[in-house]
């Protein structure tokens, strides 16, 4: 197939992209390299090096034989462009990762929540209004999120996109009805994606596109196959308090003798997944496409749910590390429980990386290798969901003064 990989240079674009040319496709990378930017923004940088977009993928065709092309393009801001595009390459099945990814990122300002906002929907609904513009019958996956559910305790298990319920008449007759599972957004970030099902679901039913929306829980990891086949094919770490996922910085913090910071009880219960797990999801995906007419295929990509604090129990029991309980800056329930079902992908042959001791200190071996390029005062989380939140000063682990993040 050829396939376009819309955000291809990202945490799970660039590993995606790799994994689906290994596989004989051809791979077209369409990034506007907004994630570079937001690292000069934030005054930090992947703790694993990163070449340009350009030289990794002359290393990928050097070492495969398989050429991917890279794309300039800004889905959010040059709609005719991207019309252009897609009438010019005409791609079978589209994986649709560039929007802006990070929850916290998003909560930091008014200015980054319009971004957010402005970035993702934009991007989302330019893309469908192009594709039946051009009538290119494409598949289009999406990598969602988990966290369009909310992180509530009704103790059910939340179902793979959709809910039956039954609805009582003006004449009382009781009648069943199947709706989008409700969702309960925890930031702008998240909001976006909800607001992107509702895009989907007009789309599939008004101009009959092919979608297939992926839930997805929190990456953690470090390679894939792919990514170990040459240092620079080497994929993005993020460890700061914006980007670095929950997993990931307890292991950099470990690595480094740093505390693992708890934000409040850590008794958040989150949904993981191996990057490795994520790539094959995306191929699992595409070969299980949906028919023009078809609702919108939905799956929960993810293979283990976890409490942050038994993580934070788990990586200090591994490396002896310590762990620090810190005020939470999230606006969230101190404690929550998560019952996911994942059964499609099972059904379809994914076999789940798990916990494993030995991946765990695979991350802590890559950071002990770059620990040189850590920014220590990056590791704490300050960006606040509440301006009262913010107007706080907390101290960091290591007991120096945080500024103000209002």
């Amino acid at each position: 197939m050829r396939i376009a990989i819309l955000g291809g240079d990202g945490f799970v674009g660039w590993p995606t992209s790799l994994h689906l040319s290994s596989l004989g496709h051809e791979v077209h990378i369409v990034d506007n390299l907004s994630r570079r930017w937001i690292d000069t923004e934030l005054g930090v940088q992947s703790l694993t090096p990163m070449d340009s977009i350009q030289e990794r993928c002359r290393i990928w065709k050097e070492v495969s034989g398989e050429a991917i092309r890279f794309h300039l393009l800004d889905l959010a801001r040059d709609y005719e462009r991207l019309r252009q595009w897609l009438a010019e390459w005409r791609p079978d099945a589209i994986v649709h990762f560039a929007e802006q990814r990070a929850a916290p990122y998003s909560m930091k300002s008014d200015r980054h929540k319009v971004y957010t906002v402005d970035n993702n929907v934009n991007a989302t609904h330019n893309l469908l209004a192009a594709l039946v513009e051009t009538g290119i019958d494409a598949h289009l996956v999406h990598l969602g999120t988990m966290g369009v559910y909310g992180y509530s305790n009704v103790g059910a298990a939340i179902p793979e996109g959709y809910l039956d319920v039954e609805i009582e008449n003006l004449e009382g007759e009781k009648k069943g009805l199947e709706i989008l599972y409700p969702t309960r957004p925890g930031s702008v970030y998240h909001m976006t994606k909800s607001l992107d099902q509702i895009l989907f679901q007009f789309y599939a039913q008004n101009d009959g596109l092919r979608i297939t929306d992926l839930h997805q829980g929190i990456v953690w990891g470090t390679h894939t196959d792919q990514t170990r086949r040459h240092e620079q094919l080497i994929n993005r770490f993020d460890y700061d308090g914006d980007y670095g996922t929950v997993l990931n910085r307890f292991l950099i913090q470990a690595a480094i003798d740093y505390p693992l910071t708890v934000h409040g009880t850590g008794g958040q219960t989150r949904a993981f997944i191996h990057i490795q797990d994520s790539v094959r999801c995306i191929e699992l995906a595409l070969r299980d496409a949906p028919r023009a007419g078809d609702r919108v295929k939905i799956f929960n990509q993810m293979t283990e749910t976890h409490r942050v604090r038994d993580l934070a129990e788990l990586v200090a029991k591994l490396t002896g590390a310590q762990v620090k309980y810190l005020p939470n800056p999230r606006k969230e329930a101190d404690e929550n429980e998560l019952i996911v079902r994942n059964e499609q992908f099972l059904a379809l042959g994914l076999e789940p990386t798990t916990l494993a001791e030995g991946l765990l200190e695979e991350v802590v071996d890559v950071a002990k290798k770059y620990a040189h390029r850590i920014d220590r005062s990056r590791v704490p989380a300050v960006s606040a969901w509440t301006r009262d939140i913010a107007q706080r000063v907390e101290r960091d682990p290591e007991g120096k003064a945080l500024k103000s993040v209002s």
